[in-house]
């Protein structure tokens, strides 16, 4: 996989298929290669340049060991009360990366998909840098107003539960996750779980960088108003059992952006199933030739 520099930093990345570039951007403390590789050629094979790449501060990445990991737990609380949270970087700086990204890729604009924290990252990206964006698409995310973007307390206490540091602590750990999150149409396999839980682990475990994005993501704060500035053509999918960003808060993303358009996935949580890989594929192409018919 080869590793580019963006913004400052160096990103680890790659490709596949051709057509319309496609940027993926994943969700909090997780590395590109939690896209599944189904979805990636389902994508592909729907005439679409799919790029992916690891998040700063995780995977094979650029790190900023250099700043200490905050305390989860006491920055949400201090959020909770409505008080400006301290971290070394925002997501105003991960769109950067993203812009970065596509510099060096010489590409002027694409098309992104981003998922949770990478739906966040995605929605600054349009706000800050409309010019970059041929459409967007934010998948299970929200806009950081609290009131749509809590989750249910087991979903977030194994979100935020105690960092795992062995192999074994970090794949059961995966694997609690999965089953809170999954909805009820897609339970979790548990064997492929477990496995892709050992495989994460084996390329890149670093748990501070996942403190790191969750205070971007409370320093972040509120998108709602630079949402309602976004022309950029968007299209909002949510699962309607995801317990860890309600389903309010893909709502309140839709009814953020002018035009956009929302669409729910039934029996879907916070996850990305091997069930749902070809009607997403099949939504996301199809916002892409209606925005990029050429």
């Amino acid at each position: 996989m080869p590793r580019v520099e963006a913004n400052g930093i160096e990103l680890e990345m790659d490709e596949r298929g051709e057509g319309p570039p496609l940027v993926l951007i994943m969700g909090i403390g997780a590395q590109m290669t939690l896209w599944p590789e189904g979805l990636l050629d389902a994508l592909a094979d729907r005439g679409l340049r799919v790029i992916r790449f690891d998040n700063r501060d995780i995977g094979l990445s650029t790190w900023f060991d250099h700043h200490p990991p905050p305390p989860v737990g006491p920055a949400v609380a201090r959020a909770l009360l409505g008080r400006p949270a301290r971290a070394p970087y925002s997501l105003w700086d991960m769109a950067d990366d993203t812009a970065g990204l596509l510099d060096a890729l010489d590409l002027p604009h694409a098309h992104i998909f981003g998922v949770s924290m990478g739906g966040m990252v995605a929605q600054c990206l349009a706000i800050r840098h409309p010019d970059r964006l041929r459409s967007l698409i934010s998948m299970m995310s929200t806009t950081g107003q609290r009131r749509v973007s809590l989750g249910r307390p087991t979903a977030l206490a194994a979100l935020f539960g105690k960092r795992p540091r062995t192999r074994d602590e970090v794949i059961d750990t995966f694997l609690t996750f999965s089953r809170v999150v999954s909805g009820s149409a897609y339970p979790p396999d548990e064997v492929e779980v477990r496995k892709r839980a050992g495989e994460l682990f084996d390329r890149a475990h670093h748990p501070a960088g996942f403190a790191r994005h969750m205070a971007a993501i409370l320093a972040t704060g509120d998108r709602t108003a630079g949402l309602r500035g976004v022309s950029t053509p968007s299209l909002v999918l949510h699962g309607d059992e995801d317990p860890l960003v309600p389903l309010a808060g893909g709502k309140a993303t839709a009814a953020a952006i002018p035009g956009s358009t929302f669409s729910v996935l039934p029996g879907l949580g916070h996850h990305l199933p091997e069930g749902v890989w070809p009607e997403v594929a099949d939504r996301v192409a199809a916002h892409v030739r209606a925005t990029d018919p050429g």
